[in-house]
């Protein structure tokens, strides 16, 4: 009896042990297949919601084409790129959700007896999709038709005088150095943006410097260099003026998509023909020399007949933010004096 007894545990035991397995497996494969259905949802919504999110992006764009703001060409190019976005934006995000059900499904099994739980699946909160969400900012990829920055150039200086040529200018070459600062905006005239106009505001400081051991001075309405009759270390001449600049700039530019918004890559090519006008701010004379064995210094601020209204021409040719530059003034630099010598200016042009 007691041996029939003990048969009958065993037995009842097994059969409580295999049912308790039964439904483990039945709740883990049930959870399992929950989260799966879960994430083939989430296939249906990144899916539909991408497409909408398109859908916005084209009708922004034919917005603008119907507007004239960019051609029937220019459209077909952002349609095309706004689908291409959107296209990977599903690749990508259905990439990882099929990664993540392969996952689940590989760790649903059980092996001798023994659950195995997916520990490895992760929630894909950043691919989940409500459908009240507020539509993010879409941008039709339009770049802004004017920008602004910083231009600095910077040089050599020296005068043309009529009857003379640059090899027997009374200032020296190296000595004498330009210096602009200004703030530009630039505008395209296309919208390709191959076109362009650059103005702003610029201080243009040129200086001369006498060579020989002169200076320079004033008779009346005449101003003309000198011989010091001291030993001088330099004479230079400072004219300080601010001009408007304005500039056509011609070159291509690549139309390139940020996270945020789209803009003109201006690494290329890029010629510009214009001018400059303004007035003159001041004008001084900086001398160092010796005496008595003392090394002094002296300023002079005064007019020397300088013009008081400037314009020139102007131009510069270059790629990306450096640009070979050059100058003329069409202004004497002396007013009134016998012989008209005009300033010229070589260098570098650099924009930011």
């Amino acid at each position: 009896m007691k041996t029939i007894l003990i048969s009958l545990s065993i037995l009842l035991s097994t059969l409580v042990a295999q049912n308790l397995q039964a439904q483990i497996n039945i709740q883990v494969n049930s959870g399992i297949d929950l989260k799966i259905e879960n994430l083939e949802k989430q296939k249906e919504q990144v899916q539909r919601i991408e497409k909408k999110k398109l859908r916005t992006e084209v009708e922004a764009i034919t917005k603008r084409l119907h507007a004239n703001e960019i051609s029937e060409q220019e459209a077909e190019i952002l349609k095309k790129a706004a689908a291409e976005k959107r296209a990977m934006n599903i690749e990508n995000q259905l990439d990882i959700i099929d990664a993540n059900i392969a996952l689940l499904k590989r760790n649903a099994n059980t092996e001798d007896g023994e659950e195995t739980v997916d520990v490895y699946y992760r929630k894909l909160d950043y691919l989940k999709y409500k459908e009240d969400d507020e539509q993010e900012e879409v941008y039709d990829s339009i770049p802004k038709s004017t920008t602004s920055g910083i231009t600095l150039a910077f040089g050599l200086n020296n005068a043309i005088i009529d009857g003379q040529s640059l090899d027997d200018s009374p200032y020296k070459i190296g000595g004498s150095r330009f210096f602009e600062l200004g703030y530009e905006f630039e505008t395209n005239l296309i919208s390709s943006g191959f076109a362009r106009i650059r103005y702003g505001l610029s201080f243009q400081f040129n200086g001369l410097k006498a060579d020989n051991n002169q200076y320079f001075v004033t008779d009346g309405d005449q101003t003309y260099l000198e011989e010091y009759p001291l030993n001088l270390d330099k004479a230079k001449l400072r004219m300080d003026n601010l001009v408007l600049p304005l500039h056509i700039e011609l070159g291509p530019r690549t139309l390139t998509y940020g996270k945020k918004r789209a803009y003109y890559d201006t690494s290329n090519f890029k010629i510009g023909l214009g001018g400059y006008a303004g007035v003159n701010l001041n004008t001084i004379q900086k001398l160092k020399y010796e005496e008595n064995g003392n090394n002094r210094k002296t300023k002079l601020s005064q007019t020397y007949n300088t013009s008081n209204f400037i314009y020139g021409l102007s131009a510069y040719i270059g790629y990306d933010n450096w640009a070979l530059y050059a100058k003329y003034d069409l202004n004497t630099i002396f007013k009134d004096n016998a012989v008209d010598q005009n300033n010229v200016s070589v260098g570098f042009r650099i924009t930011y």
